[in-house]
């Protein structure tokens, strides 16, 4: 019940569409049903039982023809057009959510997981309620219908066909419950398959360099067997269930069909309502298999709806307008804890240190020591467990929280590029920046190496900044730092992949150039350090020790 209301609430604003295209469809099936009457009258006009007009009864049968065409094309058209709007509004939902989601230090589900769940998944979903929904109530509507029709030629012919029927069998919790979880089995091992590849066609350098191809194959080859293997047992098991299906069908159309030859006979049977019956028969096991069909179909949606509700069930991060303040800005960290969900160490244990506003600190620290957990919690992707950070400046202090992100520029570690031109990347930095901020961003991350390129600005790059080096790279995502508004700059490991000229450059650009705001550097680096104001040295389970410093000097 609830995977149906979840479908309602989805399906808002489409449901006027997906009923025209039950309604098409239903049309279509009345005009069916008029072309078998239609064919019965044919039939005894030909062959001297009935004494109507053959014309107009031709006439008719054109234009049932006609109708059918252009039904059948109308609700094609209309079920293509609603599905795909339907699918990018699901589509786009999801992704709203999944970007807005809160970060709780390790990503839910893997990346490949998620892209799978977006296109598989909203596409079984989308494509249930467009064609499969209106489907079933057509199905409904053709059943009845034919039958009504049967009936009225003979009821015992109409009962018995009813009767011989197993559609128990389609409703049978046991089915249902195995085929679900079968279903549920592929859709992960899809979803693994995905998420491998992507994974490794990302890495497919390090994995050739480490020389491990033929073990990442043969991994790979190890998840499709077992995919296969999985769909194979599901597809045995759904004919299995469709023969016991069959066999009624066939018993039907048999009996159907004796029923005429020996109506013939003993002449109480025309040839036009042999015909006719053999039609309608075909008609009312048309919709039974159809229905049979559509189990599995609703099985997997049902399996689909699980696995986007999962994504949904993503808590949000706390959605509050941003608070900009003004001015030279401070952080002061007092008395912070913090550990990761499912560990028993903190990371950061009565962490307290004030980053005064203009000033240029280094945080130098062992791996683990919870430098990147700092600049996390500062920027409120994390929560602390006990603590505060809290931003200041002349005027007012606020506690840390997402709507103060606006104050923060944050330039991660490494090659953060994405693909575009270096003129998008830096963009999306200050978007409305001109061509002259942007050229002055780049001096000051001594990145004006893009001037000489043939293209300037509009030198493209590729995903993760391919057509770059990792120092080029990097320096530009320190200019895209630089053009955001935000009084505060946080750096995680900004020289890691340039030269000791470079890092000079680099630095003495930053410190000399960048007025007004506050530099907070992750470095393991003594050179920057020593080029810092103030030093802060993080060791695990320890307090951090303080130092502060002279200019180009370094005090252990």
């Amino acid at each position: 019940m609830n995977n149906l209301k979840w479908l309602w609430k989805i399906s808002d604003g489409f449901r006027p569409a997906i009923a025209c295209s039950a309604l098409t469809g239903t049309l279509h099936v009345c005009v069916s049903l008029a072309f078998v009457y239609v064919c019965k009258h044919l039939i005894d006009i030909a062959t001297g039982i009935s004494d109507d007009r053959l014309g107009s009864y031709i006439g008719w049968l054109a234009s049932c023809l006609a109708m059918q065409l252009l039904l059948s094309a109308a609700r094609s058209r209309l079920t293509a057009q609603t599905e795909i709007r339907l699918r990018n509004e699901l589509r786009r939902k999801l992704f709203v959510h999944l970007m807005d989601s809160r970060w709780n230090g390790q990503e839910t589900y893997h990346s490949g997981d998620v892209l799978n769940r977006l296109e598989e998944d909203v596409s079984t979903i989308t494509n249930a309620l467009c064609s499969t929904v209106p489907a079933v109530f057509i199905t409904v509507v053709q059943f009845g219908g034919a039958l009504f029709f049967l009936s009225r030629l003979d009821v015992r012919l109409a009962g018995i066909l009813l009767f011989i029927m197993p559609v128990a069998l389609l409703f049978s919790k046991g089915y249902v419950r195995k085929m679900r979880r079968m279903t549920r089995e592929i859709r992960e091992t899809d979803s693994h398959i995905q998420s491998h590849l992507q994974e490794n066609l990302q890495h497919r350098i390090l994995i050739r360099t480490l020389e491990y191809t033929e073990k990442t194959i043969d991994k790979f080859a190890n998840i499709q067997f077992l995919l296969q293997d999985r769909i194979v047992r599901r597809t045995n098991f759904s004919i299995f269930s469709r023969s016991m299906i069959q066999i009624g069908f066939m018993s039907g159309y048999a009996t159907a069909f004796l029923w005429g030859i020996f109506g013939l006979q003993n002449g109480t049977v025309t040839f036009g309502m042999m015909a006719a019956f053999l039609q309608l028969v075909a008609q009312i096991q048309r919709p039974m298999v159809d229905m049979s069909r559509q189990i599995p179909t609703f099985i997997r949606v049902f399996t689909s709806i699980d696995r986007l509700k999962e994504l949904e069930a993503l808590p949000a991060e706390e959605a509050s307008p941003s608070l900009r303040m003004e001015g030279p800005l401070g952080i002061r960290v007092n008395h912070l804890h913090f550990s990761y969900p499912g560990s028993n160490r903190n990371v950061l244990d009565n962490f307290s240190h004030d980053f005064k506003p203009g000033s240029l600190t280094a945080v130098v620290g062992e791996t683990g020591a919870g430098k990147s957990t700092l600049i996390r919690l500062m920027l409120a992707l994390l929560q602390p467990d006990e603590g505060e950070i809290a931003f200041y400046n002349s005027k007012e202090t606020v506690k840390s929280s997402p709507h103060t992100r606006c104050n923060l520029s944050y330039i991660p570690q490494g090659n953060t590029l994405l693909s575009g031109t270096i003129r998008s990347n830096l963009l999306m930095g200050r978007p409305q920046a001109t061509d002259q901020e942007l050229y002055n961003a780049l001096y000051l991350a001594a990145a004006d190496f893009v001037t000489a390129l043939p293209d300037g600005l509009d030198t493209p790059c590729g995903e993760g900044g391919a057509g770059l080096s990792e120092g080029q790279a990097q320096r530009i995502a320190i200019a895209r730092g630089l053009l955001r508004p935000g009084n505060i700059l946080l750096m995680d490991e900004p020289t890691s992949s340039l030269d000791k000229e470079t890092e000079e450059t680099l630095l003495k650009r930053l410190s000399g150039q960048v007025k007004g705001k506050t530099l907070i550097m992750i470095t393991h680096r003594e050179t920057i350090a020593g080029l810092c104001e103030e030093v802060v040295r993080m060791t695990k389970n320890t307090p951090a020790k303080q130092e502060s410093i002279s200019q180009g000097s370094v005090h252990d």
